[in-house]
């Protein structure tokens, strides 16, 4: 009745073997399954779970604003709470624009960067995936990549070809197609941190370097920060360095564990979007007051504990772990970690591309998935996907996590 059993092709098993598990409920940091299995969750609903699920504050803001109705179709009060609390958080932001998803603001943000510049070619690296976009479906990462189809059927020639794809950390490349074509390019869009392909560090002075490029040009800067957005730090990752793009995409975190997505960025190429402008975005649902309710929860509790050094103590932890196993058992492993994000690159040297991400040995990805499922801990079924922490991992459950990572890798 759905295709392929899943309505987003990443909660596939395809790249992992086996057939995906039903989830019956989620507290913490624990799913249970229908089938009536515990599995601590290092997926955390692909980012958005960074309190871990369920959690009580955002699970009463959503039953108070249900009682106030599911939606309606006019401006709401928490719209407005949504974006005075993302303007004081993200330095990019100047105004913003909610939408119902990370996908509609990726694809809001190339078309306004068009209509602010007047230009039609954009820039966006192997790699990063953002969003269904059809201009952004070119040597993407996430589901693309885990299907082994990393550009989509049904994408036109004629689409594609005003995308120009840069190799990740490359500046010479990037420097390359600027001077060839100073006055095209609309938009360089990135995930300043690379998540979709398993997680990439930035190079020193990549992102910089980047910046410079873009002013020089007249080029409009987008760093897609729906996964990173809150989690790294209340900024984002601009909260780790002085780099501030022209536009943030957003999603994820904001919306609490419901569809959101926000663009963000300049005022005077935000005020370019209708109303005030001629750049069409719209969305029914858009600033939904469930979502806002929601998202304002998470933010704000963000805001109260600031969960981040003590994430970043776990996020060392669970890759120390992993990297003490692989040395012990001499298997070369890499593990890029930033605050509580991970990933499982089984490669020589550190991962600093697609292509490098591509020629880890995902053989070994799926036997340590495969163990770790098996004993009670839930990773990305996909060599090329990033792992969460969340405030809920704590006590036994980190504990129980490492034991059976290490256990995992010295299985191999």
């Amino acid at each position: 009745m759905i295709p392929g059993g899943v309505n987003s092709p990443v909660r596939a098993f395809r790249s992992v073997g086996g057939t995906p598990f039903f989830t019956r409920s989620a507290q913490g940091a624990r799913l249970t399954t229908v089938d009536g299995q515990e599995l601590i969750d290092f997926v955390l609903t692909w980012g958005p779970a960074i309190h871990g699920h369920n959690d009580t504050e955002i699970r009463d803001a959503v039953r108070e604003a249900l009682d106030r109705g599911t939606s309606f179709g006019t401006p709401n009060p928490s719209e407005v709470a949504m974006a005075e609390l993302i303007l004081a958080c993200v330095p990019a932001v100047q105004k913003v624009r909610m939408t119902n998803s990370g996908t509609e603001a990726t694809m809001s943000a190339i078309r306004l960067a068009r209509g602010f510049t007047g230009r039609p070619k954009i820039i966006k690296f192997s790699g990063c995936y953002h969003g269904h976009v059809d201009s952004l479906l070119v040597k993407a990462g996430s589901g693309a990549l885990t299907q082994g189809n990393p550009d989509s059927a049904g994408v036109t020639p004629g689409t594609a070809a005003d995308t120009i794809v840069v190799e990740y950390n490359n500046l010479p490349a990037l420097q390359a197609v600027f001077a060839a074509e100073p006055q095209t390019i609309a938009a360089v869009i990135l995930e300043p941190y690379p998540a979709n392909v398993g997680l990439i560090l930035p190079a020193p002075g990549f992102l910089q370097g980047l910046r410079d490029l873009c002013t020089k040009y007249g080029t409009v800067l987008i760093f897609d920060e729906v996964m990173t957005g809150f989690r790294l730090s209340l900024a984002g990752t601009q909260g780790l360095h002085n780099v501030v793009p022209d536009l943030v995409c957003m999603g994820k975190i904001i919306g609490g564990g419901l569809p959101v997505g926000a663009l963000g960025g300049r005022a005077e190429i935000m005020n370019q979007l209708a109303p005030l402008g001629p750049v069409y975005q719209a969305g029914t649902l858009s600033g939904n007051p469930l979502a806002m309710a929601a998202g304002l929860a998470a933010v704000r509790k963000l805001q109260r504990t600031n969960p981040y050094p003590r994430l970043e103590q776990l996020g060392v932890q669970v890759r120390d772990t992993l990297l003490g196993a692989a040395k012990a058992k001499g298997i070369p492993l890499q593990v890029p970690q930033v605050g509580s994000m991970f990933s499982l690159f089984f490669n020589e040297r550190p991962v600093q591309n697609y292509d490098q991400a591509i020629a880890s040995n995902g053989d070994l990805y799926r036997k340590v998935f495969r163990y770790a499922l098996d004993h009670g801990v839930y990773l990305a079924p996909s060599p090329y996907e990033t792992a969460f922490l969340s405030t809920a991992h704590e006590g036994r459950d980190i504990e129980q996590a490492c034991t059976v990572f290490a256990a995992a890798v010295k299985a191999l």
